[in-house]
């Protein structure tokens, strides 16, 4: 628009001019290079050489003349409704709001090697509120240093690469939103330090190491009183190589592979005095209590031909998950498994299954309310941009064994509509 309205302005002041001063300002003049100035504004003629470039693509690129900075723009929305259900199909809740609105920025500063990410979420869901009450709207801030393609290191906020089922964007997931198991073993955002090296064969088996020293207390939370650090590992083969269109972070196989694909991925973390009943998120332990937590994260994915299988094993070990005379507040210990599989008509329609199961530690089991939890979904998308422009819908079915409310089983239909750039 800044553009369009230059050049309207230019016109009106140069008449015939004009195309000659547009000429020289769509190449980057050297630096000792003027532009005629003729009868034009000086202040209006170096407005015109210093407008970015524009591209519009994977969201609305703009780049400076010389090519020291770049910075892609996008923005993406899920506006959601659910609707819960009793063992009886007696409607018990609605739910109709934006689940997430969030406003990303990436690009370099000085050089393409000094890269940045920055994102932002304004809906209830993305700005949770600390526990000292502060709120916070940021989830990304990072920049990197890419050396080369094969390896590059962070320093910032950001999602700490532990589980596939996490690290998948909210925007590539094939249902409604994550599974029961990822939500209670993941482990986040962090601000720390960041590193990632990827062998990048061309063909064949590949593999890749990332890791990271990160705070341990997620999001935004500024400091900690107690020393503490988390330190998490993990390690990716790729036997058949490398999927297409970073399949390995996106649901389904939308590129529809044509040779068979597969990622075998293995991650431990280990958060030293975590203040956080869940590490790097949920409350904070009483009475100013902190523990030893140890995260370990199994992730398998196949695909082929619009076929896609998926199944995370991920679990949470603690010395001491109880908290004498606190009967409410508890280290969720034990391990999850979830399986989900899935099938892409024509790149259109693609219909998934998941199934969802937790396994409380015995120890825990009287304060988590059951001895097991199981969801089982149904998904139905219609991709009409791919995960850019979507909708989808699901159904799902949850019960727990020996649980506490004998009446607990429930069913639950969401709708979703996916709309970024």
């Amino acid at each position: 628009m800044r553009l369009l309205t230059a050049l309207l302005l230019l016109a009106g002041l140069a008449g015939p001019g004009l195309r000659q001063a547009q000429a020289q300002a769509q190449a980057p003049p050297a630096a000792d290079e003027r532009i005629p100035a003729d009868s034009l504004d000086d202040e209006l003629i170096e407005r015109l050489r210093n407008l970015p470039n524009i591209e519009i693509g994977r969201g609305i690129t703009f780049q400076s003349r010389n090519r020291r900075f770049k910075t892609t723009l996008r923005f993406r929305m899920q506006n959601v409704v659910g609707l819960d259900f009793d063992r009886d199909f007696s409607l018990t809740r609605t739910e109709a709001r934006v689940k997430r609105l969030r406003l990303r920025l990436d690009g370099y500063v000085h050089s393409p090697k000094l890269v940045y990410s920055i994102q932002l979420g304004f809906s209830s869901s993305d700005s949770r509120h600390l526990p000292d009450g502060s709120t916070n709207i940021i989830q990304d801030a990072a920049v990197y240093y890419v050396h080369n393609a094969r390896w590059n290191i962070g320093l910032g906020q950001t999602k700490i690469k532990a589980n596939r089922a996490q690290t998948n964007s909210s925007g590539a997931l094939q249902f409604v939103d994550r599974s029961i198991v990822n939500g209670e073993f993941n482990l986040g955002r962090d601000f720390g330090l960041f590193g990632e090296f990827n062998l990048n064969r061309s063909a064949g088996f590949d593999l890749a190491a990332k890791g990271s020293v990160t705070l341990g207390e997620g999001r935004n939370w500024n400091h900690t009183k107690n020393g503490n650090l988390a330190y998490t590992a993990r390690l990716e083969l790729f036997p058949t190589g490398r999927f297409s269109a970073k399949g390995e972070v996106t649901e389904g196989d939308y590129a529809h592979e044509a040779q068979a694909k597969i990622l075998l991925a293995a991650a431990y973390c280990f958060n030293h005095r975590a203040t956080r009943l869940k590490g790097q998120h949920g409350a904070e332990m009483p009475e100013g209590e902190h523990r030893d937590l140890n995260s370990y994260f199994v992730d398998f994915i196949l695909k082929y031909r619009g076929f896609a299988f998926c199944a995370d094993f991920m679990g949470r070990a603690c010395g001491r998950p109880l908290f004498a005379g606190e009967e409410s507040a508890f280290v969720y210990t034990g391990c999850g498994l979830n399986v989900q599989t899935s099938y892409l008509i024509r790149r259109r329609w693609e219909i998934a299954l998941r199934n969802s199961t937790l396994f409380p530690e015995r120890r825990i089991r009287h304060a988590a309310g059951y001895a097991r939890r199981n969801r089982t979904t149904l998904g139905l998308t219609r991709y009409i941009i791919g995960h850019s422009l979507k909708v989808q819908t699901d159904i799902s079915y949850e019960f727990r064994t020996r649980a506490a409310s004998p009446d607990y089983d429930r069913w639950q239909i969401g709708f979703q509509l996916e709309l970024g750039i």
